[in-house]
């Protein structure tokens, strides 16, 4: 016979932030934010699981703690808004990835005292209508709301959970926004337009087109033998860590389908129940002699009893199911395959709920769960219970304006995170240096090219000291400068070009002087006061003198002969003896650097010349990084620019990013420029950043040891299971955790995965997975290298060029 659910609806109404049941039993629900997946420690799981036995002993008799977790599949939509080529490719690549969508929320219920108990024959399902008790109490509801209060203390004070409250609205609905009761009566996932759903429990419990599955563990028989707060997770786990995961994840997060884990834990009293135990012990001993099953369970309940009054554990009763469902008739026959896999990896066996689904589907909705058939729950104590809870979420997000793309490793949905500004707001890191290591081969610049991209589309001055081409592609992509040293085509500067309305000051002539000094003199030669001050005053007279001449390029040559001619005359006025500044040294000295010179092309560009406001540079010094002439002349002419962009470009992120080239700067006496950006790059918004291969040089070097890590918050490693047996030292100079160790021991490279610590709080694997546009613009792959600059000379540019290869590939 049809009922409407008018009829039968247990839920009387929602006031005050509580749902009020027509039995009496009052409801306070609250959304909760979980730890993520995959981040947590064994210590730290084990601090979750007591919190919880905490939050759950301060609550009443005759309280029941109903846990429903929410696992939808869902369709990932972008979430920037536009962006140049990259950005728009990888938008199209990622949108509409498939990953499982998860919400939490925690009810708890006060029944009233005189509730009469529920079995499956005797449900609020099962009447033609329901009458409305009596009004609750006030001071009923006032005592319990306290308690909630407490319980909602307890849970925050942990650090691992956030609670929210909902309000009426939230739990009601509103006439454009469903409530979550509503949401439950017709399986609404998030983001799906509202639906109203017909249910039926003829022969199937059916919402709508959508067919459901109830798989419950009620029954001692089928529960593990061992449950914990944890269990290890082999796939992540290495013959020196065990990586940790919560016991019941592979109920969750790991089973990908339409389902929601309930968890019950009834909250009776206590000597009541342990006077029915007693009662059933002695009915067992009586019953013992005649069958061994009456002793094995007369001794369960014995141990059940002991255990409960000499280790003062808190008896409980207790239920967990899932509710799982779909509309595909392929997909239904093999649900029952997939939760009983989920169950048996923690040992226990799911069984299939037929003529008891209805009540146990009806009693799970939200605000009824004192409705739930008390014969469909076992006895156990809090802290097993609470093993059973699902204790993680899935990767949370940062906005996409302020982060760097990634993807979480569970599902690939991509997520962004802010590394640099949120983590120093929080509290978490104090600077923005970074350090990024791995072995050849591991994804290191395919990730640093991901990063620069993301922070030069945010408006970021990128610079980047390379050796080894691996960022030629992007730079070209993107319109950057690109300087490299070839016989052909040699390495060009020019540091006496201002830019249009800049002006001279005293920054710019000191990194002038530096330079001019650096030809002049070697490191063992001496430089007095007097030719300091002829240096000074000669660069000051040879931008008086551009400003009054014309066709006067600024460059070396114009400033070699200013020197030749003018400035002589200014000396010879002022009496400067040669003992005080011999001239005619310096211009022998400086003569090739002068055109027709050997070097007269490294000083004297014509081209790329505003790097000041040229947003992305890059210099790969391979084939200079030998020569004992023209690698410290282009070291202090990157120095002097970077310098000139961090001070002057206010309000404007800059980011230094040197790749391996740090050895070759650091023999050549730059070592002190690399502690000073480090230590004060953050003060101008700007991020440094090195770049290694080599475990022994972040083991052995006095520089990277104590000028990059430690001022180095940002840590970016790649898959490092080859040192694991040297792993200690590593360890030891990285400062990392033995949380961070079974974290960074568990990455693939195989799965472009990558481990990423802020600060040495957050210690994280993500997975740098690009769409094949980036993936050809970042490769430093020989071969495809080389194939994609072919396309690009075809094609007339590296955009075309990438489009064009991929096309290729696709067809073929």
């Amino acid at each position: 016979m049809e009922r409407t659910l008018e009829d039968i609806l247990p839920i009387m109404g929602v006031e005050h932030d509580c749902i009020l049941s027509k039995q009496g039993d009052i409801t306070v629900a609250f959304e909760v934010t979980l730890p993520e997946i995959f981040t947590l420690s064994e210590e730290d799981y084990e601090a979750v699981h007591q919190a919880l036995i905490k939050a759950i002993r301060v609550l009443p008799k005759q309280c029941i703690f109903h846990k429903q977790d929410w696992y939808t599949q869902d369709r990932y939509k972008s979430q920037a808004n536009g962006g140049g080529f990259l950005a728009d490719s990888s938008q199209r690549y990622f949108n509409g990835r498939s990953y499982l969508h998860h919400s939490c929320f925690i009810y708890l219920t006060k029944k009233p005292a005189n509730r009469r108990a529920v079995t499956s024959m005797y449900s609020g399902l099962l009447k033609k209508t329901i009458v409305p008790v009596e009004t609750v109490q006030p001071q009923l509801l006032h005592d319990f709301l306290e308690t909630v209060g407490q319980f909602e203390r307890i849970l925050k004070d942990s650090g691992f959970m956030q609670l929210r409250r909902l309000k009426d609205n939230e739990l009601a609905g509103t006439k454009k926004q469903a409530g979550i009761i509503e949401k439950y009566c017709n399986l609404n996932t998030p983001g799906e337009v509202q639906v109203l759903r017909e249910l039926s429990f003829a022969e199937e419990i059916r919402v709508g087109d959508l067919s459901c599955q109830i798989y419950s563990l009620a029954d001692v028989q089928d529960l593990p033998a061992h449950c914990g707060a944890r269990m290890t997770y082999d796939k992540y786990s290495t013959d020196r860590t065990r990586f940790p995961l919560g016991f019941a994840a592979p109920m969750g997060l790991l089973l990908f389908c339409n389902h929601i884990y309930n968890q019950f834990i009834f909250i009776e009293d206590a000597q009541v129940t342990l006077k029915k135990l007693e009662s059933k012990r002695l009915r067992l001993q009586s019953l013992s002699a005649y069958s061994r099953e009456n002793a094995i369970s007369r001794d369960a309940t014995n141990d059940f009893l002991n255990e409960a009054i000499g280790a003062q554990r808190m008896p409980v009763r207790a239920h967990f199911n899932i509710i799982a469902w779909s509309n595909d008739p392929v997909e239904l026959k093999d649900l029952k395959n997939k939760v009983s896999s989920a169950m048996a990896q923690i040992d226990a066996v799911a069984k299939q709920e037929v003529s008891g689904a209805p009540q146990q589907f009806w009693a799970c909705m939200p605000g009824n769960a004192g409705d739930f058939p008390s014969n469909d729950c076992f006895d156990t104590f809090a802290e097993q219970a609470c093993c059973f809870l699902a204790l993680e979420t899935n990767y949370r997000s940062d906005p996409p304006k302020d982060g760097i793309r990634f993807c979480d490793r569970l599902n690939g949905r991509p997520v962004f995170l802010d590394m640099f500004d949120a983590p120093r707001k929080a509290g978490i890191t104090s600077n923005m240096g970074m350090l990024v290591c791995g072995t050849s081969g591991g994804g290191k610049s395919m990730t640093v090219n991901h990063i620069l991209h993301s922070l030069y589309e945010q408006g970021a001055h990128c610079v980047t000291v390379d050796i080894g081409g691996s960022y030629k592609g992007l730079c070209e992509l993107v319109g950057g400068y690109y300087f490299t040293y070839e016989e052909k085509d040699p390495i060009k500067f020019n540091p006496f070009y201002l830019p249009p309305g800049d002006f001279m000051d005293s920054e710019k002539k000191e990194s002038l002087k530096a330079l001019l000094v650096t030809l002049w003199k070697q490191e063992n030669e001496s430089f007095n006061r007097s030719e300091y001050v002829a240096l000074s005053n000669a660069l000051s007279g040879y931008y008086d003198y551009l400003q009054s001449a014309t066709n006067v390029f600024p460059c070396f040559n114009t400033f070699y002969e200013y020197l030749q001619t003018n400035y002589l005359e200014v000396l010879k006025g002022h009496n400067v003896k040669d003992r005080d500044f011999d001239v005619n040294n310096f211009l022998y000295v400086l003569r090739p650097y002068y055109k027709n010179g050997e070097f007269d092309f490294l000083l004297n560009a014509t081209e790329k010349l505003d790097i000041l406001n040229q947003p992305f540079c890059v210099f790969e010094l391979d084939n200079c990084k030998d020569h004992p002439i023209i690698f410290p002349v282009v070291t202090l002419a990157i120095t002097e620019m970077f310098i000139s962009k961090m001070r002057k470009l206010a309000g404007k992120r800059k980011v230094l990013m040197i790749d391996e080239a740090w050895k070759a700067i650091a023999k050549s006496g730059m070592a002190e420029f690399l502690r000073y950006a480090f230590k004060t790059i953050r003060k101008f918004n700007g991020i440094p950043g090195v770049i290694t291969q080599e475990l022994d040089d972040l083991i052995s070097s006095p520089i990277i040891k104590d000028a990059i890590i430690n001022n180095a918050d940002i840590k970016i490693l790649m898959d490092m299971r080859k040192f694991m047996n040297k792993f200690d030292k590593l360890q030891d100079v990285l400062g990392l955790s033995e949380k961070a160790k079974t974290i960074l021991l568990s990455v693939n490279k195989d799965n472009r995965e990558i481990f990423i610590d802020l600060g040495g709080q957050v210690t994280k694997v993500y997975k740098n997975e690009l769409c094949p546009e980036e993936y050809y613009a970042f490769t430093t792959d020989g071969k495809e290298r080389v194939k994609v600059m072919e396309y690009a000379q075809q094609q007339g540019s590296v955009e075309n060029g990438i489009r064009a290869l991929i096309r290729d590939i696709n067809n073929k």
